[in-house]
């Protein structure tokens, strides 16, 4: 009897370790740093997420009006006419057109110290398609990109 309840109780301690583990599958986080970079290359989203959340950190110290960061994503294609787009409609945007309908999901600005999340709507993503994120903040996007794929 000792052994069926420790059995049952095992398992549901087990059962209740899995679920917040289920959760953060369908949600990362990416430092960006003073030095232009996110410290995650490479984001891998499991195909059974409705969305997955990517949280922003900006572990640097410098503010946004210098050193802002976000995280824009798009197909690799447009990552060079979004960021044009975003530079004429500036820091107030978050350095992103308004409607731009070549953006799957973008971030607010941040400076360092500070945080933002951001969810991608996983329907919007195909299997076996790569996709950029990147941060649009004007000169950035050359050093400060990513990949992010669907899993099949």
């Amino acid at each position: 009897m000792i052994r069926k309840l420790s059995a049952v109780a095992l398992f549901a301690v087990a059962g209740a370790f899995a679920l917040p583990a289920t959760a953060a599958d369908c949600a990362a986080t990416v430092d960006s740093t003073d030095a232009m970079q996110f410290t995650t290359k490479s984001l891998t989203v499991p195909a059974s997420c409705k969305e997955f959340k990517v949280t922003l950190k900006h572990v640097g110290k410098l503010p946004k009006a210098a050193m802002g960061h976000n995280f824009v994503l798009s197909k690799p294609a447009d990552v060079n006419a979004i960021n044009a787009d975003g530079m004429k409609a500036g820091a107030d945007a978050d350095y992103v057109k308004a409607g731009d309908t070549r953006v799957i999901a973008a971030s607010k600005l941040i400076g360092g110290g500070e945080s933002t999340t951001v969810t991608i709507p996983v329907a919007k993503l195909k299997a076996g398609e790569d996709y950029t994120y990147f941060c649009s903040f004007p000169g950035h996007a050359a050093l400060m990109k990513g990949t992010l794929t669907l899993a099949k």
